[in-house]
């Protein structure tokens, strides 16, 4: 069996959600059918596991396990579905390390090896019980009046779809998902990302027109990355006009500097960026400029 490198398919599956435009880390909200476990353990994954799990998940259900732990229990997983990647630490055997004696100090030094394996979600499977899990205690929020104000002053606004399992913008269809309120670790931290994707819905041919539905950017690319930058940059205008700003610093911030790093070479998209996301914070503010 030919060698499979694990650490790369870490990096493959985090590298092709990028693409897809999902930056993973970057998702202050919760799922509301709560943290992936295993069927058969009922353990939670950790580590980077609920990462991997999260990349392109659209499944409620917290449960997962291997295609032979669905048989197990009575079910198969069924035809066309695609396994999620999950890794873990395994000591190997004394076989494994040139047939050291386990009493011996090459066995002491043994290394863990890092292995992998594929899983699918209970809904991807037919024929299974899955066990009753914790209900779902969702935050109570209270909508910030504000926050609340500014979107709802928005001119030519995109229809909101609530209860999205992702938060994005729709240039081709114009409209913004978001989860809701009540799944994010706070009332900021939903504005902020609310207001993220509606910087975005700026950049439509009918507001101020960036060509966002013209033409798909591919990831890394100047366009791309610089629109990532606008959107951030002008949602950290519109936090700060709302009174929210220090709340949510550390991770636009970080946000920003990721998107940064991949143009160290270009001079000028700082400041074309700034000044593109000033005008999306101001059309969104219906703020009116002199000619000038």
């Amino acid at each position: 069996m030919a060698h499979v490198d694990t650490y790369q398919l870490v990096t493959d599956r985090i590298t092709t959600a990028l693409e897809a435009g999902t930056v993973p880390w970057h998702r202050p909200w919760n799922p509301s059918g709560g943290m992936p476990r295993n069927l058969v353990s009922g353990k939670l994954y950790r580590g980077i596991n609920p990462l991997l799990l999260s990349l392109g998940s659209a499944y409620q259900s917290p449960w997962w396990c291997t295609f032979n732990q669905a048989r197990e229990r009575g079910g198969c997983v069924r035809k066309g579905e695609k396994g999620s990647l999950v890794i873990f630490w395994k000591l190997p055997t004394r076989q494994e390390v040139d047939g050291a004696d386990a009493d011996t100090p090459e066995y002491e030094r043994r290394a863990p090896l890092l292995k992998h394996y594929w899983v699918f979600n209970s809904e991807q499977c037919d024929g299974l019980t899955t066990p009753p899990t914790e209900e779902y205690q969702p935050n109570e929020w209270d909508p910030i009046p504000l926050c609340e104000s500014i979107v709802a002053g928005m001119p030519q606004r995109p229809a909101t779809k609530t209860d999205s399992r992702q938060a994005f913008y729709c240039p081709a269809l114009d409209y913004v998902g978001m989860p809701l309120l009540s799944q994010f670790e706070s009332p900021e931290a939903y504005y902020a990302t609310y207001f993220h994707e509606l910087v975005h819905s700026t950049g439509h041919p009918r507001r101020l027109d960036r060509s966002l539905s013209l033409e798909v950017q591919p990831f890394g690319s100047p366009d791309y990355s610089k629109e990532e930058l606008v959107a951030e940059f002008g949602a950290a205008y519109l936090c700060g006009v709302a009174g929210i700003w220090p709340a949510v610093t550390s991770n636009s911030a970080a946000y920003i500097a990721g998107w940064l790093s991949k143009l160290r070479g270009d001079k000028k998209l700082l400041v074309m960026a700034a000044a593109q996301a000033q005008k999306a914070a101001d059309f969104i503010l219906a703020v009116q400029h002199d000619a000038e």
